[in-house]
């Protein structure tokens, strides 16, 4: 077993795999975890569909987030603030960090929550102890290291998979439903195909990996590979090559993990009837009677899992967000007294987090407004991103080509109808 981890470790194609993978993982969040176990549990195996038909819009914009940062090595608020008005830009970055926060704070009372079920104890204290350590990582440790760790954090969704495998799945019925799903068109089921596709395209994500694109950037032209923009055009296809084997595989990781949320806890609560799930920790809860406690410890230690690897991305991206509007340095290679500002705001959305657990605000409330506000920013920034990307002034003579635009523009407009649907159904 330690030599295969050893021979995949370094196998050339793994080592490629980076911001794309990172991404798509942290896409699946507890508060995301939440959202699938709703659609699974309310509505069965008729709600898988959406996780196929999403994948190649969250493959195309994340793409066109991840060129922006490789080709100019700057991050998206950056190329934001070089083209339109600082209104714009304070305005997208400031529900940024307002819907990060609330959705940092519904991670990780999920985290303490499924903690409490696995241990029992203070589900508040253990939501401290994962907020602190999930921000001493951030700063403590480099960005090379920094990233390692939250490569080998995306196993943790593979518990997800594990937990298909303990239950029992009725197949057929799978297949019929993914090709042909038998819903109506009410007010239920619009609400719950929005908050799939918001949860599946946000707009953190967009950041985080523009960002981390640029980070790869800076770490390379230290080992002295001379990495940085302006790029000669064999180094730039080279990394866009890499950045779309990384896509690819991290988005449909990403959308893998969902399908088999929604496939075990249709599987299992929805055949139960318990349709009624508010929270993942709740469906952990759920699913230890119904599907025995292997399948209960495998859902309530991915929540633990995926929040380790989402915090900081949610936090992260904030920042990033941040830094650039204001010109500060940025950057996890560097240390706290380097880029104390960019820390400092790690530092306000991780323990703003925390502190609205000990609020009285609802989770399911907060997860809604989180929902909301990436929803309806999510369109202007998507279009915003693929306004630049479409410019040769930015991007010089890797502007998008056609499909990729096409792509893009596709997935804008089914994110437009998405928020139009959410404020109908509202």
């Amino acid at each position: 077993m330690v030599n295969l981890l050893k021979h995949l470790k370094e196998h050339p194609r793994v080592q490629q795999l980076g911001p794309g993978l990172i991404t798509g993982a942290a896409d699946d969040d507890p508060s995301g975890i939440a959202t699938y176990s709703q659609a699974g549990a309310q509505f069965g195996f008729s709600m898988l569909w959406t996780v196929l038909f999403t994948y190649p819009l969250m493959v195309g914009i994340q793409m066109v987030s991840a060129r922006l940062g490789c080709i100019t090595g700057r991050g998206l608020a950056a190329n934001v603030k070089a083209v339109f008005p600082r209104s714009v830009l304070y305005g997208i970055v400031g529900l940024l960090l307002v819907a990060n926060t609330i959705n940092i704070a519904a991670d990780i009372a999920a985290m303490g929550e499924a903690q409490r079920l696995l241990l029992g104890g203070s589900a508040h204290l253990y939501s401290i102890g994962f907020g602190a350590l999930c921000l001493v990582l951030q700063v403590a440790l480099r960005y090379q290291t920094y990233v390692r760790y939250l490569k080998w954090l995306t196993l943790a969704l593979l518990s997800y998979v594990a937990v298909v495998f303990t239950i029992h799945v009725p197949w057929a019925s799978v297949a019929r439903d993914l090709v042909w799903p038998q819903l109506k068109l009410n007010n239920s089921t619009i609400t719950m195909v929005v908050a799939v596709f918001g949860t599946t395209i946000s707009p953190y994500l967009f950041f985080w990996q523009a960002a981390q694109e640029m980070e790869d950037l800076r770490a390379d032209a230290r080992g002295g590979n001379h990495a940085l923009p302006p790029h000669g055009v064999e180094v730039a296809r080279a990394h866009l090559r890499r950045i779309r084997w990384d896509t690819y595989l991290g988005m449909g990781f990403s959308n893998l993990i969902a399908f088999f949320i929604i496939l075990s806890t249709a599987a299992t609560l929805h055949a139960a009837g318990l349709g009624n799930i508010q929270t993942s920790a709740q469906a952990a809860e759920a699913l230890r009677p119904l599907g025995g406690q292997a399948t209960f410890l495998l859902f309530s230690l991915g929540i633990i899992g995926t929040g380790m690897l989402a915090v900081p991305v949610l936090a992260g991206s904030a920042a990033y967000a941040v830094a650039e509007s204001f010109a500060w340095k940025s950057g996890l290679d560097m240390k706290l007294h380097e880029a104390l500002e960019f820390y400092a705001i790690i530092a306000i959305a991780t323990l703003g987090g925390v502190v609205l657990n000990f609020t009285h605000l609802d989770p399911m409330r907060a997860l809604l407004w989180s929902a909301e506000i990436n929803g309806v920013i999510a369109v202007p920034i998507m279009a915003i991103m693929m306004m630049l990307a479409a410019r040769a002034d930015i991007m010089g003579q890797f502007v998008i080509r056609p499909r990729l635009r096409r792509l893009g523009w596709i997935a804008t407009g089914v994110m437009a109808a998405t928020v139009a649907g959410m404020l109908i159904t509202l």
